[in-house]
């Protein structure tokens, strides 16, 4: 019995010294590219995976220190035709505790073909609803759970693929309409994301989208972490060279 106590205790201090951890380049990313400010009123694109997870968990709770002052809301957007699934009752119950009032949309991708096409289109449709419910609810921000990898490998993806160098910025401001899209986990390495999940006992997806495991996106993926293997000053060598051309902030 005590050393299950114990075994608690230990647990319990790892996941808290982590959520510091998490929470303070929460911070560092909101002040350094001006995510949040009063009077925000932020949706969260809640696809039930850790890092989306973890992007509610840090808005929720940093809303009520009161500073800045800013709304949080979640969208999940359930797609008909694609068999990827999160349990509903899961993040209703994980959105209530946070006190984050939750939005549930149907949608259809209407996907023929497979990988980076099925990708793009049905990633184009759940974001479409994140609009729209943004506008309806008078959100001036849309938050999504891209994490410093997911940044590092849409660099490396444009490189190889598209010639350019360029990524998902962490501040994006839309010419079309009043939005701002804004990736508050972007100094946090998805390691990090992966640990506090598994001590919170994250609930996992129920079923995987069938389209994720080939893409151009896990090539570069895999090229990164080859990569970071041989040289762990990639990621801030890549890191500091999207800083330095003025790729993180498009406004």
């Amino acid at each position: 019995m005590g050393g299950a106590v114990g075994a608690c205790i230990i647990m319990k201090t790892e996941k808290e010294l982590l959520w510091k951890r998490l929470n303070e380049r929460f911070v560092k990313a909101f002040v350094q590219f001006g995510l949040l400010h009063d009077d925000d009123h932020v949706l969260v694109g809640l696809s039930g995976g850790k890092d989306s997870l973890l992007l509610t968990e840090l808005l929720a709770r940093r809303a009520r220190i009161l500073h800045p002052r800013f709304k949080v809301e979640a969208l999940h957007v359930r797609m008909e035709d694609v068999q990827y699934e999160t349990d509903t009752s899961y993040l209703q119950r994980f959105c209530d505790e946070l006190g984050v009032p939750l939005h549930i949309k149907w949608t259809r991708s209407f996907v023929s073909g497979a990988g980076g096409e099925a990708c793009f289109i049905c990633s184009w449709q759940r974001r479409k609803q994140l609009f729209n419910l943004a506008q309806e609810l008078g959100c001036n921000k849309i938050a999504l759970g891209h994490h410093q990898d997911d940044l590092l490998h849409t660099a490396l993806m444009n490189l190889l693929y598209q010639g350019r160098f360029g990524t998902m910025p962490a501040l994006l401001q839309m010419k079309k309409m009043p939005l701002q899209i804004i990736r508050p986990l972007c100094l946090i390495p998805e390691s990090l994301i992966r640990q506090y999940a598994e001590l919170s006992h994250y609930e996992k997806q129920v079923k995987l989208c069938p389209y994720e495991h080939e893409t151009n996106r896990t090539t570069a993926r895999r090229m990164f972490e080859q990569a970071e293997a041989q040289n762990p000053e990639v990621r801030f060598s890549l890191w500091k060279a999207l800083e330095r051309e003025g790729k993180l902030v498009e406004d």
